[in-house]
């Protein structure tokens, strides 16, 4: 009688030790589940940065008119704590205000208002009927218009220029038919001051409003400047779109009375033509023996202007390709300001198979540009399959190994 007692009474507290024990592991997991830290775009938004900005639903849009600002600014109370999203840059942070150098209240004061009645004061009405008759060809090469005013702080001997707005900028996005527009603002000739403003979403009349100080410019030397606006639309897959520029040359332009308005018509950019890419002496050698490619990069000639300014700062990138794939690159180092580049650099790549059957090799000059990307102002391609002096070239070291044979190349469009 007393066994099955004995047995009764373990089977009794091994069954509350088993529901004690699957109780307890449940509240473990459920205090574990509120714990765990949110989803990672949850965290950024909690952060005022949101890794998503394209299911924004209230977008806001740039160059909107002032009124609808206006009333978005009233609501806000001056003291309440805004996190306003979407006055970000694309990568999530918040732009630096600039400040602005204090003028006369009647020159901050004018609108663009002022900039189409300033323009139409100056137009003939024979040119009036001219302007209205256009065809709609015409119309299509119209790039737009860009506004921006000059000025010259004599008490810090500084040289301000204040970008405010573009209008009527063609679509470069055919999907959406609108443009990420941006200008870059270069002053010439010596290419020192480079500048450039904030990408404006969706818009074809951006509103800049930005102001660059430039200082330790004497007055004296203002006459001899030249002013390179570069717009541009973004491009966030590849490089960027230039819709045109505009080239101010501030000869004649007298900035002792205060600040000057103006206004000019974004011109098409000046397209390089593919004949007038330059040249490029190459010298090359193969070693069977060590499975080696060296290469010597030695002079470039008639090299085009990469700007209005015609000083360009060309380097060599070189890149070895394996059964069209890229398998080592190398690049020269920067000259500065030449159409006629002496590099003289050498460079030795180990060929990864027998022989240059499936090898090729390619050459990019560029022009460096610090603050921007590089533009490519010719192309070189040597292999078995090239065409012309490259494909000659390559053939006469694949017979002819351990000699250095040198030759000049025209260079193509980049």
């Amino acid at each position: 009688d007393e066994i099955p007692t004995v047995v009764g009474i373990f089977s009794a507290f091994g069954l509350v030790f088993s529901v004690s024990l699957f109780a307890w592991i449940c509240c473990q997991r459920k205090s574990s589940k509120s714990n765990k830290t949110p989803p990672y775009k949850f965290v950024h938004v909690l952060k005022g940065v949101d890794i998503y900005p394209e299911n924004l639903n209230s977008k806001k849009k740039f160059g909107a008119d002032d009124k609808s600002e206006a009333k978005n600014k009233s609501v806000m109370s001056k003291n309440s704590l805004h996190l306003d999203l979407e006055k970000r840059d694309l990568n999530g942070n918040f732009p630096k205000t600039t400040p602005k150098i204090q003028s006369s209240p009647d020159l901050e004061n004018l609108s663009p208002k002022h900039f189409a009645e300033r323009k139409k004061d100056s137009v003939s009405p024979d040119s009036l009927k001219s302007i209205t008759s256009l065809s709609s060809e015409d119309k299509q090469d119209k790039l737009g218009t860009l506004f921006f005013s000059l000025e010259y702080n004599f008490e810090k001997k500084a040289f301000v220029v204040n970008i405010k707005e573009a209008r009527g900028l063609p679509a470069m996005d055919e999907q959406s038919m609108t443009s990420d527009p941006y200008i870059k603002m270069t002053i010439l000739p010596e290419k020192k001051h480079k500048v450039k403003t904030r990408v404006l979403r969706k818009t074809l009349d951006p509103a800049f409003d930005e102001t660059f100080t430039f200082y330790g410019i004497p007055y004296s030397q203002i006459q001899d400047l030249t002013l390179h606006f570069m717009i541009l639309s973004f491009d966030r897959f590849s490089r960027d779109d230039v819709i045109g520029e505009v080239l101010i040359p501030l000869a004649g332009i007298e900035l002792s009375e205060g600040k000057l308005l103006m206004d000019r018509e974004i011109i098409k950019r000046n397209v390089r033509k593919s004949s007038g890419r330059g040249e490029l002496l190459i010298s090359l050698c193969y070693q069977s023996t060590t499975n080696t490619l060296t290469v010597v990069v030695l002079k470039a000639r008639h090299l085009p202007k990469s700007d209005v300014s015609g000083l360009s700062d060309p380097y060599v990138k070189v890149n070895l390709y394996h059964a069209k794939k890229r398998i080592s690159k190398k690049k020269t180092h920067v000259k500065k300001c030449t159409p006629n580049a002496v590099f003289n650099e050498l460079f030795v790549f180990d060929i990864p198979c027998e022989g240059l059957d499936d090898i090729s090799i390619e050459f990019l000059v560029l022009d460096s540009d610090r603050g921007s990307r590089n533009e490519v102002i010719g192309r070189l391609t040597l292999g078995p399959s090239a065409e012309g002096t490259g494909g000659e070239h390559w053939k006469e070291i694949c017979e002819y190994p351990r000699r250095q044979i040198a030759k000049w190349h025209m260079l193509c469009d980049g």
